[in-house]
Parts: C-alpha cells; structure tokens; sequence
C-alpha cells in the first residue's frame, strides 16, 4: 500500500474570499472522485484551521501501489479537480510512502 500526502500553500495576495471558495470547491471535487477513479482506495481532504501555519490544504489519499498514484494523477477528473487551484496556488508538496 501507498500513502500519498500533498499540502498546498495558497498565494498570500488572494483574498480570503477566493481562498475559501477555492478550497471548498477543491475538497468537494477531490472526494469525489472515487466514484470515478477506481484504484483510490481512500482520499481526504484537510482544510487548515490555524491562520498560523502556513499551508492551507492537506490531501491524504491511499493506493495499492505508486503505479495506481501514478494512474490517478493523469487522470483526467484529477486533473480537473487540480484546475480548482490554478488561480491560487502558490506552491505544493507531496510524500509518497509504502506501508
């Protein structure tokens, strides 16, 4: 199994309106797709509470193997999804592990 953990930290000169819609939207997009994209075994998505922490939106997701990630991550309701952000977005990280 994979865990798959990406945070997005969101541009500082957006404003918390955008932000919000933005990360709803995104959440709602995210887990959803399960229905469409099979090899997601679980997925969530976190939107920060704290206004002190500097990353905004934390997607948890769990697959059977990297090529399902890899699988996932082309497809193109992911890549709909990921468009959500596009405005907003100032930078991304992501850790994929086996256990």
């Amino acid at each position: 199994m994979v865990k798959h953990i990406v945070l997005f930290k969101l541009k500082d000169e957006a404003s918390a309106e955008e932000k919000l819609t933005a990360m709803n939207s995104f959440k709602k997009a995210i887990e959803a797709l399960p229905s469409k994209i099979s090899v997601i075994r679980k997925i969530e998505v976190g939107l920060n509470i704290n206004p002190a922490e500097a990353w905004s939106i934390a997607l948890y997701s769990e697959f059977d193997t990297l090529d399902d990630v890899k699988f996932y991550a082309t497809h193109p309701n992911h890549l709909e999804a990921g468009k959500i952000l596009a405005d907003v977005k100032e930078s991304r990280a992501c850790v994929d592990y086996e256990f």
